[in-house]
Order: C-alpha cells, then structure tokens, then sequence
C-alpha cells in the first residue's frame, strides 16, 4: 500500500491514494491559506469518524434507525505538554434506542481502527532514497 505525498504550493500538501486525493494546509495563523484542514485535524476527524463508522454498522446489522443518534468527540489538550492528552467521545442516543444495546454499541465504537493503531501504534521509518 503506496501513498503519495505531493506539495502544492505554500504550506498545501496532499495526499494520492485509492484514487483520492486528500487535500490539506495549514491555518493562516500556521503559515497557510486555510484552505483544507490541517493534517492534524484530519487526525483528529479520523477517529470521530471511524468510531461512527462503527457504530452505524452496529446499528444497519441490527436494523436500528440512527436518526438521532448524534457524537461529538472532545479533545483534552493539556497546556504544559503543549499537546491533546485525552480524547472523550459522546454518543447522545434517541430515547427510543434499545437499552439492551448501549454497552455493545460503545464496544462496537471501541472496535475502531484508527484508536487501535494509536493504541499500539506501527514503527515508523523515515528514509531518504
């Protein structure tokens, strides 16, 4: 699994692969225009979205409706280490939503790729050619 990585002009990078292309820059207040999201927020947006992912596929294989189902992610950022040190998401459920499934719903959330790889994240090499 190849990506390419390709400059765009002043701080715009973007990102070639599985026929996308992933469009990204830096805030005008980091250097940039403001015209994509910065590769950190496409960080961040990963794991909200793929925990959603997962839990759209709970609920589509148990024929449950997501229509009110909302989730907002929240960032802890810890001013002395000058980084994000925790990461809450909410998943606010229609009252209809069946009781028996809620835990399972938050495992089928856990479940997401994303959180797994930071969790046991892969080595990373950097190499010039």
């Amino acid at each position: 699994m190849d990506m390419h990585i390709k400059f765009n002009g002043k701080s715009k990078i973007s990102a070639e692969y599985k026929g996308f292309s992933i469009k990204t820059d830096q805030s005008e207040r980091g250097g940039g225009e403001g015209s994509a999201p910065a590769p950190f927020d496409l960080f961040l947006a990963s794991i909200g979205t793929c925990a959603g992912y997962y839990i759209k596929s709970f609920c589509d294989q148990r024929d449950i409706d997501i229509d009110g189902i909302e989730i907002t992610q929240k960032m802890i950022y810890n001013q002395m280490e000058g980084r994000i040190s925790g990461i809450d998401i909410e998943v606010k459920l229609p009252a209809d939503f069946p009781e028996k499934y809620k835990n399972a719903l938050i495992s089928a959330a856990n479940s997401c790729a994303v959180k797994k790889h930071i969790l046991t994240p892969p080595e990373f090499k950097i190499s010039t050619i």
